[in-house]
């Protein structure tokens, strides 16, 4: 299927690994234009950019900056915009996950898992609308969510999971805002993925994980990867508002 991605500029906020690495790699496998966003991994998303450029002839551009941060942000966007193009669509996929037990959670911990995950998905959103909006430019957000924010976590992740609950109230209310000026916003809630945040848990009991999804096994980092880049695409046009369970099983409506 032709999505029509080719030289279409797409920032990726955390997009030197797992998730959005792989979000990454099938952008470039598109022709699009990737700018992967890291705050302290120069070197990893640097690697990413030159293996995109190498494989598929794409450009791909790394970009520090911190989403929590609304200078860094203005310099992000301003940095890619003038390297690559204006940005047409933006993945908020940046997340910290700190994974102490609440009753050993400090409000500092708490409230930097809120401004990473909730805050730098507004600010990041925000910056996008009012490039797009100002010149009556269309285009594509896609939020990562968790389904954590449904289901919630036994191993110390309520900062975490309050923050990926509080995406998905956000995308409604964004979508519902922006879908006069041609912008659409969704969201992906993946289910269990081997990432290297779960690697030693999953690796030292791998059929305790399996178990819990319907499909028998954890997802593929590509297979989340794959919804995200269609939603970024013209085939998505009259999506909006919506947020995908790829969770092979853990969600069903």
């Amino acid at each position: 299927m032709e999505l029509g991605l080719k030289d279409k500029v797409v920032l990726v906020t955390g997009g030197y690994r797992g998730l959005g690495e792989a979000i990454c790699r099938l952008l470039g496998a598109e022709g699009a234009r990737v700018a992967v966003n890291h705050r302290h991994s120069e070197q990893a998303a640097t690697k990413l950019a030159e293996d995109i450029r190498r494989q598929h002839g794409s450009l791909a551009l790394p970009v520090a900056g911190d989403v929590s941060s609304e200078s860094d942000v203005s310099a992000l966007f301003d940095q890619v915009e003038a390297q690559l193009g204006p940005i047409e669509a933006l993945v908020n996929n940046a997340a910290y996950c700190p994974t102490e037990p609440t009753t050993e959670l400090t409000l500092s911990e708490f409230h930097r898992a809120l401004s990473v995950n909730l805050g730098g998905t507004f600010l990041c959103s925000r910056e996008f609308a009012r490039r797009r909006v100002h010149k009556e430019r269309s285009g594509k957000i896609v939020n990562i969510s968790s389904q954590a924010a449904f289901r919630g976590s036994q191993s110390g992740k309520t900062a975490y999971d309050a923050s990926k609950a509080g995406i998905i109230g956000f995308t409604v209310s964004l979508a519902r805002e922006l879908a006069p000026h041609g912008i659409n916003v969704n969201c992906v809630a993946p289910g269990l993925m081997y990432t290297e945040m779960l690697a030693p848990a999953v690796d030292a009991d791998p059929e305790r994980f399996n178990r819990r999804v319907p499909l028998g096994r954890l997802g593929k980092t590509e297979e989340i990867a794959a919804m995200v880049v269609f939603l970024c695409s013209f085939r998505a046009d009259y999506m909006t508002g919506a947020t995908v369970d790829v969770s092979g099983g853990l969600a069903m409506h």
